[in-house]
């Protein structure tokens, strides 16, 4: 039986660290904020509103949400972008994507601030990424993978890597950030050529496909660390599943991480991190003028 690489104490030890710095914070009178953009009442993005503000308010740190209608212009969401811009009182945006298409997505993740990116929408914070400099952010559950491989004692440098998905919010920024802790990785996607194989010769397998049970009994052996990022809803099953099968992969693998309770519950702790980093940065560029 492998043993169940659960989300909760990752998220639990991020918060307690992210709190004591917002104390440290607090006590040079910076409260960090994070302004949070919605646009529409998707049941996705208001799920996800409450679980950061949730953690957010566990490691106290202040919430400003801006609310779009979704018949919203490009010109009232770039308004409410450039005044988070101006605003020196909020150390970080976030803005729920996919935006409606009536919306131009890509001038809006443009529109922000980089020292404000604190979930990679920007194109200076996917440099950031690929250069492994502190120039935004990257993902927040690109980043909660390492986190939580790093909290359980998973050994990156030398491992071999196989990542499954090659998106710009997931597969192609973790493999990056573990290349930069000296794993030797291998991208693949559902139209790599013996998949399986591929996968079966990695210590560490990391799964973002977006395709529900991509991964199954063949692809996975004994010893192997298998990470799923994937949540996908089981019609059947009437319940959510990730791109990994599980109830195939656990009595095989090492470790796992569920879904739900996996990485998902991980992200909002980064997120909150990386709110606390921006604010910092922001101190330390203030006392250097």
């Amino acid at each position: 039986m492998a043993q169940q690489l659960l989300g909760l104490p990752v998220a639990k030890a991020l918060t307690e660290r992210v709190a004591s710095r917002v104390k440290a914070l607090a006590d040079q009178g910076v409260v960090p904020t994070l302004a949070i953009v919605r646009v529409g009442e998707r049941e996705d993005d208001l799920a996800y509103e409450r679980g950061a503000m949730k953690r957010c308010d566990a490691a106290g740190i202040a919430v400003r949400s801006f609310v779009l209608p979704s018949t919203c212009g490009d010109a009232e969401l770039l308004d409410v972008i450039g005044r988070i811009n101006e605003d020196a009182g909020i150390h970080g945006c976030l803005l729920f994507r996919p935006l409606p298409r009536s919306l131009d997505e890509q001038a809006a993740c443009a529109a922000l601030d980089p020292a404000k990116d604190v979930d990679c929408m920007t194109e200076s914070s996917l440099f950031g990424v690929m250069a492994n400099k502190a120039v935004g952010f990257p993902p927040c559950t690109a980043e909660a993978c390492v986190a939580l491989l790093d909290y359980y004692g998973i050994e990156l440098d030398g491992a071999s890597v196989a990542v499954v998905g090659r998106s710009l919010v997931i597969g192609k920024p973790v493999s990056l950030m573990l290349q930069a802790r000296n794993a030797t990785v291998t991208m693949c996607h559902t139209h790599t050529k013996d998949l399986d194989k591929v996968c079966r010769a990695a210590d560490v397998l990391v799964v973002a496909a977006g395709h529900p049970r991509t991964i199954g009994a063949g692809a996975v052996r004994d010893g192997q660390v298998v990470v799923d990022v994937g949540i996908n809803w089981d019609e059947q099953a009437g319940k959510l599943c990730g791109d990994v099968a599980y109830d195939e992969v656990e009595p095989i693998v090492a470790g796992i991480t569920p879904v739900p309770r996996g990485v998902g519950s991980v992200t909002t702790s980064v997120l909150a991190k990386h709110v606390v980093d921006a604010a910092e940065r922001q101190l330390d560029e203030g006392a250097l003028r």
